[in-house]
């Protein structure tokens, strides 16, 4: 037997043809808002949305307030760097402390915020350094972002890097003070070039933006962690299962240790 449509043979409480094409010339003759047509039609706000919707306007936001016609917008452009160590991402993610007992994403606000008083958690500073071409990470919870921290934190990731076979030719880092001083510098030497994202602009460091959002779901709050201590205790592991065992759609379902294999690099692989 064939599947028959659920919807209703007649909409007794549904507008008039009529009515809903002047929602629609006023939207694309006048660019008004839902609110502003209810207003000037004497009709629920919910209802004109309902209209809206259903005839598939797009957003206030994504006309042309000349003609009133959908903008075509130009898709994000995707870039990626040829070989491991062309650009290495760099940023520092801040990250409240779990106090003792747990802390609001898991008991609420009510006790989570009992909590936070008693022990004035504070912040954690997790320090990143993601390859572009193989998202292959390296990271570190520390206690701050002081340039000599960030410069120190530098050191060991360009050992990581290494230690895998690649050479690092350019790190991107924001315009954080830690990044703009002489010891942060320094620790880069004169070989690798620094670039610097465009203020106000996240998405300029998007590789290691991408990690963030991945720790935070994956990680920091994925599970109930009774405290700070638990959860740091778990990071050394979900950061080796990030770059041996997660397969990442950004290339082609790979994880990033196998991204480094397709190069043939030198490196010990576990």
């Amino acid at each position: 037997m064939a599947d028959h449509s659920s919807r209703p043979r007649r909409s007794p409480t549904r507008l008039a043809v009529r009515r809903e094409r002047r929602i629609i010339k006023l939207r694309f003759v006048r660019r008004w808002g839902a609110a502003r047509i209810a207003a000037h039609l004497r009709l629920a706000r919910s209802t004109v949305e309902a209209v809206l919707r259903r005839y598939r306007m797009p957003l206030l936001r994504h006309l042309d307030q000349a003609t009133g016609l959908p903008v075509r917008r130009t898709p994000p452009r995707r870039y990626e760097h040829d070989a491991p160590g062309d650009l290495i991402h760099v940023d520092i993610k801040k990250l409240g402390r779990i106090p003792e007992g747990g802390g609001h994403r898991k008991l609420g606000r009510t006790i989570g915020n009992r909590h936070n008083k008693k022990h004035r958690p504070g912040y954690a500073y997790l320090h990143h350094a993601v390859d572009d071409h193989s998202r292959l990470a390296y990271s570190e919870i520390l206690t701050d972002e002081r340039k000599e921290t960030a410069a120190q934190f530098w050191d060991r990731a360009t050992a990581f890097f290494q230690g895998h076979g690649i050479t690092v030719r350019r790190v991107m880092t924001d315009n954080g003070s830690c990044y703009r001083s002489k010891v942060f510098a320094e620790s880069l030497g004169v070989e690798i070039k620094h670039k610097k994202t465009r203020p106000y602009r996240p998405q300029t460091n998007g590789k290691v933006e991408r990690f963030n959002r991945t720790l935070a779901s994956e990680w920091a709050y994925a599970e109930f962690y009774s405290s700070e201590t638990a959860r740091t205790a778990t990071y050394d592991d979900w950061l080796h299962h990030y770059n041996h065992h997660r397969a990442h759609s950004g290339i082609g379902g790979l994880t990033p240790i196998e991204r480094l294999h397709v190069h043939n690099l030198p490196g010990s692989y576990s």
